[in-house]
């Protein structure tokens, strides 16, 4: 894996661990040509090269765990550290004993030996040896059992009994004790390396596994009594214990933070084998001494017996082994069919969520990234999901072929995606998601067409306490603000980002209680006529009075109820409430009120399979017909798919006139109103605001082009946010007929608007002159 700046990784060696390797070489190859060509002199100097490799072994040991991120990992090789320098010591009870010409190992020197195993041995609390299931500790403790048993018998019977009768008890006993100690320190060692949870290199612990197989031997060849042996041995058995621990050692130093790749076969399983085996030959052997032919016979054929029954034991198991091979190799497919997505062969959100587990359990620093592609609904109405999955498989295959080896990519659904990057630094995480919006935006085909893509994207540094679920959420709650603020960004989570989704969520239920307690209400901003100065329609407008907050502006909880799903309901509460205002006021004012209300319908809605029924509906309710209703839509809901533009022409057969709001801040082209059964363009305030003095000529073109575009297309056109006396004469002067804004009237509640009706003139002179624009030959707009 290829770490970053601040995350330990494969990159990160200890240069100077290859010191202690190299000078351990040089005095194992000065052991040997001291054994050579100059034993038995210099017994001193012979016993040197062990002290100076046990003493390289337990500097290299010490570094690696001073190297090591993880916790068990460091703590794993400082016990070994111990445990070379208990080596150490033995060595130099070694070199004590040579110079007092003491053939036989004393206690402190077997003392010492034995603490060196215990250490190494306790080292493995830190890594795991087997699953935390009480049935595989059960088999660890018989495996470690039968191998203690075995190995008692042994030292205990056989090898002790020849021994020569001049050593000391002592020596037999701590000779004995080491003996055993290896054996069972070959099980340990190679149930860790098997260990799917271990963290320790397994070529590492391999070699580690070396030292109690050393270890054996200097026993035996001790407990021989030959002398050539016995000089061997007791000269080369320390260096290359030692050397065995500064070349595991330094393995693990290049794989330090790398994630281990673990063994499939293990010393225990022989080991036990061989215990049995050892144990059946020396029961035959006492046997043969001890009892007579009859005896002798009986206690043979029992451990034939028994032997039979142990080989049938062994068959049976290896099929119970192949078996289990096969369940876990089902089980392996199955995780992995349960953390992978069929798609795209990424991961899924379940094995995203675990590997940002382990991260963080681990200590590693970490950062979640988010990606939504823009708009992707759109594609696949247009394309269908077929080509639509084809798009994400390309994308999927160019985040993958984009990242690193120590980027965890996954696909979180949809058109979501997710990167799990080994870093914690803002700035890194800021680039990365800058280089995966390129990746991105690069053209992709479907079938013959190519299509643009680009994304939103959240990022949240994972920060120390936090678990994974909440690292998950704060990316969410980042991609929704990348999504609030325009599309085709990125943004990284900050704490008060999470205070606002809260209050967002607090208001959605407040709102929710609001729609079903009345606490909303509407007002009406008049359209007016700027010839004839009358009413000419009006726009319903939703306000919440909220009983402890006050007025809330819709501003704050229009934008939560669109995210919230809300909008469905307060806009059916809209359209509902508005028809029956108009039906209240055509009931009571006659040929006085006006004869359309506006109401604003969100993209939402028009998803909505019912929309359209719900709509007639209303009408058949109110006693309205389909001219009496003008339902304004933006310019991105029309280009929002297939969906919303079969309901808006399915509302347009029906009668009910549509409006283009905000006109010409969106989307807009020809084409779109060639393709949307449009009756009434609003232009938007943003081109009114500094019309009438004349300084921004661009806003003087757009609004000129607006005016002839409706006259030649026979819409009726809508200025809104006209603020001055200025700025409606100066619309009025370039050919709009109608308008609404604070200067003529701000939303009213429903009684002041219905006065304003009654009133033949609004705001302008009745002599006010028709402009040529307005009164030509060509035909009017349609009434409304």
């Amino acid at each position: 894996m290829r770490g970053s700046d601040d995350t330990p990784g494969p990159q990160r060696r200890d240069r100077a661990l290859a010191v202690p390797l190299i000078m351990g070489l040089a005095a194992l190859a000065a052991v040997l040509a001291w054994l050579t060509w100059g034993y038995p002199r210099y017994v001193l100097l012979g016993n040197a090269g062990g002290t100076v490799i046990a003493l390289c072994g337990t500097i290299a040991c010490y570094r690696v765990s001073r190297l090591a991120v993880d916790q068990p990992v460091s703590a794993f090789w400082r016990l070994w550290a111990g445990s070379a320098a208990a080596l150490l010591v033995s060595t130099l009870g070694a070199a004590v004993a040579a110079l007092r010409g003491d053939p036989d190992m004393p206690p402190y020197e077997a003392a010492s030996n034995v603490v060196s195993l215990v250490l190494a041995m306790i080292a493995f609390r830190h890594v795991p040896i087997t699953s935390r299931t009480r049935l595989d500790w059960a088999r660890l403790l018989l495996d470690g059992a039968a191998v203690i048993v075995a190995g008692t018998v042994f030292f205990g019977y056989v090898v002790l009994r020849t021994v020569p009768g001049s050593t000391p008890l002592t020596t037999r006993a701590a000779v004995g004790v080491v003996g055993i100690c290896c054996l069972l320190g070959l099980v340990i060692f190679s149930r860790a390396a098997m260990s799917p949870a271990g963290r320790v290199d397994p070529l590492a612990l391999g070699i580690l596994a070396f030292e109690p197989v050393v270890g054996l031997a200097t026993v035996l060849a001790f407990l021989a009594g030959n002398d050539l042996s016995v000089v061997v041995v007791s000269y080369l058995g320390y260096p290359l214990v030692g050397l065995g621990m500064t070349l595991a050692a330094f393995r693990q130093s290049r794989v330090v933070n790398v994630p281990p790749r673990h063994l499939r076969w293990s010393f225990a399983d022989p080991l036990q084998f061989l215990s049995v085996a050892v144990t059946a030959v020396l029961v035959i052997i006492v046997s043969a001494r001890d009892l007579d032919l009859r005896g002798q016979a009986v206690i043979v054929g029992a451990v034939l017996i028994a032997s039979i029954i142990v080989f049938r034991q062994l068959l049976s198991l290896r099929e119970n082994n192949r078996a289990l091979r096969g369940i876990r190799r089902q089980q392996h497919e199955l995780e992995r069919l349960a953390l992978t997505d069929n798609l795209t062969g990424l991961a899924n959100r379940t094995g995203f969520l675990v590997e940002l587990t382990e991260r963080l359990e681990a200590g590693q620093p970490s950062t979640a990234i988010f990606i939504d592609i823009d708009d992707f609904k759109m594609v696949n109405d247009t394309l269908g999901p077929a080509a639509a999955d084809q798009l994400l498989r390309q994308v999927a295959e160019r985040l993958h072929d984009s990242a690193g080896p120590d980027e965890c990519l996954a696909r979180l659904g949809g058109d979501e995606f997710a990167v799990l990057l080994p870093t914690g630094r803002p700035a890194a995480a800021e680039a990365a998601a800058t280089r995966l919006q390129a990746t991105i935006g690069r053209p992709v085909h479907a079938g013959e067409q190519q299509f643009l893509l680009h994304a939103s994207v959240g990022i949240a540094v994972a920060e120390s306490g936090e678990t994974a679920d909440e690292v998950l959420r704060n990316a969410d709650i980042a991609l929704y603000a990348a999504k609030e603020s325009g599309k085709a960004s990125w943004v990284r989570f900050e704490p008060r980002m999470r205070h606002d989704m809260t209050a967002h969520a607090r208001l959605a239920g407040e709102l929710h209680d609001a729609i079903l307690g009345g606490q909303l209400r509407l007002l009406y901003q008049p359209v007016y006529d700027l010839v004839t100065g009358r009413m000419h329609g009006c726009e319903a407008l939703v306000r919440w009075q909220h009983p402890d907050r006050g007025f809330v502006s819709p501003a704050d909880f229009i934008p939560v109820a669109e995210r919230s799903g809300l909008i469905v309901p307060l806009g059916a509460w809209v359209l509902r409430e508005a028809c029956g205002q108009l039906a209240e006021w055509r009931a009571t004012l006659g040929p006085d009120a006006v004869e359309a209300v506006n109401v604003n319908v969100a993209v939402r809605q028009l998803r909505e399979s019912g929309f359209v029924d719900e709509v007639a509906a209303v009408l058949s309710d109110t006693g309205l017909q389909p001219r009496n209703l003008i339902i304004e839509v933006t310019e991105s809901s029309v280009a929002d798919g297939p969906q919303v533009t079969e309901a808006l022409e399915a509302l347009h057969e029906m009668g009910v006139r549509l409006a283009l709001d905000d006109f010409g801040t969106g989307q807009s082209s020809l084409s779109l109103l060639r393709a949307f059964p449009v009756d009434v363009l609003k232009l938007d305030k943003s081109f009114v605001d500094g019309i009438a003095d004349g300084a921004d000529r661009g806003r003087l073109a757009v609004a000129a082009a607006v005016a002839q575009l409706v006259e030649y297309l026979q819409l009726k056109a809508v200025a809104e946010g006209i603020e001055s006396e200025a700025q409606l004469s100066r619309l009025r002067d370039m050919g709009y007929r109608y308008g609404q804004g604070y200067f003529m009237a701000k939303p009213l509640p429903p009684a002041e608007c219905g006065a304003r009706m009654t009133q033949p003139m609004g705001y302008a002179q009745p002599n006010t002159p028709i402009p040529a624009a307005i009164s030509g030959p060509h035909p009017a707009p349609p009434p409304s």
